[in-house]
């Protein structure tokens, strides 16, 4: 069966977004609701040495002050927060002790909002200071390997033998999100279950990681999360508050609910971590790149066990023969980080693409044709072909649309009719195509009206769209009838949705459901009376409804997947596979302007093309890209964590100093997607593009940075001062 593009449709939750009929985790309300705030510790690392809660207490409306003392049983799990993996996490309120700043040392539940802030304000932690390490180049932090190395050929020999070399380090930046949705809990009880609702990209862990961790029988406890406003990878986990607030709500035996302060979400959510990247390049004079050296340092918490991966996609991007790449922790006293947008493909992608523009000029060739020169057929680490490729496509439809051909060679040679100096950058990215098992249980009613429940959680980069467009492709359902439930573990098993593998497990499994309801109704009315409206068929046939469940593993999975999807734990495949390697590609082309004085940089025209499968919804995956260049854009000239390296305090911990960019800021994104199916991977030929689609645009703008001025910044992001 031939895929065929789906039409351009609106979000299928567009409206109930529009009239606030979308209830986000915190918009919940429940009888005899309490409210909770968290201290935070104000010191770094150390000893509890008391706390003094008298004032607390007697604040008008406070029910109780929870410390330490009342969580020390709580156990430590994989669930417990700490950056993931199989081994047990950190959770704070466990024990009189601090390992980082801003973690909870308190918290007070009252009858009001007001009453629990000022009763939080009211307690009084006395700290004994440890010694600490705030920052990986202070004495005490440890450096350790990451086992995630990859090699193939002889990197050192080539680049050493290469007539062309180049040695740089690039550095990006502690990042934090800053989604629009804060970071709450709420646990209340609804017919003997107790039933946690969070803004979360992983329902299914909180249903059988909390259990866990709290003691209780995973049946007695559901998971509610049907719609996140943002999550970008900060909501991939339990909280630290996570098992605080529901473990206050059992011992009280009334529901709490506890909404995290932006402020405190700086010390106590996950970040992107500041990373160091040295890329060595070796090239032969007619641009064909022999070998490179790719070793990054990655900043760490004293616990967590968040991996790197910063060489997976680098080493498939070009045809590079010898290719090692290494990493390192670099192990110090703040919290755990974890994901961000791209993890590490985004700050991968910096800076070897920009490593990759300075070859260009070393070698007096234009950048893209570096990148043309260099295109791989066979991915260099496996010898594996790709299942889709178009990498070279997106570089010169991107190149034709942006007008690349107007681009004078020389930095600082070209201006704009105003006087500003002018550059235009290019760079590519690429992002694993993942799969994960997923669940299908579809319903239609002889009325009209059909129901979908699904794995996936909508993070509001219209993963309902994007299934409900299956549904509607083989069964012609009514989109304004299709009821949709994903996110609620009463409802279907949830896996984590992360890493642009959503879309891809979801999609085919509602297609794969409708398939099987179609030869259902055929069965039951023969070919001929199954045409046409589906519903109609039902009612001719005197049937009320027909329904059908569907479980559909990921590419080469085995049945193992879906008892760990039963339970609640991640199980993805990809991007190497049996057969090939799958990833999603995009190129960008980036043109800056910058003022000859002051030296602020504008930059008003970004043209981004992407092979991402077929497109589910063309303007969700085209606002995925047009946000993930918005995000590029911030990183490249705008955003950035001020640690304060004495104590690792995060000196602008809101979003009035913490700088992303804004309307004005923005200027022209011309998005173009493929739209060619990968059915190599699976039914639906999805690839993913919400990563994706961040990933090389921060390079392109910082290498149109480098032509309009002729100054190499090599740290992100880059400021009026490194300019001027």
């Amino acid at each position: 069966m031939t895929l065929e593009s789906h039409p351009d449709r609106p979000r299928i939750d567009a409206r109930d977004k529009v009239l606030g009929r979308a209830l986000f985790a915190a918009d919940r309300h429940f009888p005899g609701l309490l409210h909770a705030m968290t201290v935070p510790a104000a010191i770094p690392k150390g000893e509890i040495e008391a706390i003094d809660v008298e004032a607390a207490v007697r604040v008008p409306g406070v029910v109780r002050v929870f410390t330490w003392r009342d969580f020390a049983s709580i156990r430590e799990t994989p669930a417990t927060r700490g950056g993931g993996g199989d081994v047990p996490g950190y959770q704070p309120m466990k024990r009189p002790s601090v390992r980082h700043r801003g973690e909870p040392v308190a918290l007070v539940v009252a009858e009001t909002l007001e009453a629990a802030i000022e009763g939080a304000e009211a307690v009084r932690p006395r700290f004994r200071t440890t010694p600490f390490t705030a920052w990986g180049d202070q004495p005490g932090a440890d450096r350790e390997p990451v086992t995630t190395d990859r090699e193939a050929g002889d990197p050192v020999g080539a680049v050493a033998a290469a007539a062309h070399r180049l040695d740089v380090t690039y550095l990006h930046p502690q990042q934090h999100h800053n989604p629009i949705e804060m970071i709450s809990t709420t646990a209340a009880f609804e017919n003997g279950r107790i039933l946690v609702l969070e803004g979360t990209q992983n329902a299914g862990a909180f249903k059988f990681g909390l259990a866990g961790m709290l003691g209780v029988d995973p049946k007695v406890l559901d998971a509610s999360s049907p719609y996140v406003g943002g999550g970008f990878g900060q909501k991939n986990q339990l909280q630290q508050q996570t098992a605080l607030v529901v473990q206050a709500a059992m011992l009280l035996q009334r529901p709490v609910k506890l909404v995290m302060p932006r402020g405190q979400l700086f010390h106590t959510a996950t970040y992107r971590p500041f990373t160091r990247h040295r890329v060595q390049v070796g090239a032969s004079a007619d641009g064909k790149l022999q070998g490179v050296l790719y070793d990054v340092e990655q900043q760490a918490s004293r616990f967590d066990v968040f991996g790197t991966a910063h060489g997976e996609h680098v080493s498939r991007m070009y045809a590079t023969p010898n290719w090692r790449s290494t990493h390192r922790r670099v192990r110090i006293d703040v919290q755990a980080p974890a994901h961000q947008r791209a993890p590490h493909e985004h700050p991968a992608s910096y800076a070897t693409e920009c490593a990759y523009d300075e070859m260009a000029y070393e070698l007096g060739l234009d950048p893209l044709q570096l990148r043309l020169l260099n295109e791989a057929d066979r991915d260099p680490i496996t010898g594996k072909p790709f299942s889709g490729r178009r990498l070279a496509e997106c570089l010169r439809r991107g190149a034709a649309r942006f007008g690349w051909d107007r681009r004078t060679p020389a930095p600082r040679s070209m201006r704009t009719p105003d006087g500003r100096l002018l550059g235009l950058g290019v760079a590519a990215g690429a992002y694993k195509a993942s799969m994960s098992p997923a669940l299908a249980r579809l319903r239609i009613h002889a009325n009209g009206t059909a129901y979908l429940a699904i794995t996936g959680q909508e993070m509001g980069q219209g993963m309902r769209s994007a299934v409900a467009a299956e549904v509607i492709d083989v069964l012609g359902v009514n989109p304004d009838r299709l009821e949709i439930h994903m996110g609620e573990t009463a409802a279907a098993p949830q896996h984590l949705t992360a890493g642009s593998w959503g879309c891809a497990s979801a999609a085919p499994a509602a297609r794969a459901a409708a398939l099987k309801l179609r030869e259902q109704l055929v069965a039951l009315v023969g070919p001929e009376r199954a045409r046409g409206d589906v519903h109609e068929a039902l009612a001719r046939a005197k049937r009320p409804s027909l329904e059908v469940e569907v479980t559909l593993r990921g590419l080469g999975q085995a049945e193992a997947a879906v008892q760990r999807l039963n339970s609640g734990l991640p199980a993805t495949t990809g991007p190497d596979y049996e057969q090939f390697t799958a990833f999603s590609w995009i190129a960008h082309f980036a043109e800056v302007h910058v003022e000859p004085a002051s030296c602020r940089i504008h930059v008003p025209r970004v043209v981004s093309v992407a092979d991402c499968g077929r497109v589910m919804n063309h303007r969700t995956a085209a606002s995925q890209v047009r946000g993930g260049v918005v995000w590029a854009l911030g990183s490249a000239i705008r955003e950035v964590s001020e640690v304060d390296h004495r104590y690792g305090r995060v000196l602008n911990n809101d979003l009035a100093e913490y700088v992303v960019p804004v309307n004005a800021d923005v200027g022209d994104i011309e998005v173009e997607l493929l739209d060619e199916p990968d059915e190599a991977l699976n039914i639906s030929g999805a690839k993913g593009v919400g990563e994706v689609a961040m990933v090389g645009a921060t390079a392109a703008i910082v290498n149109a940075v480098y032509h309009a001025t002729g100054k190499r910044i090599r740290h992100l992001p880059v400021r009026i001062e490194d300019l001027l």
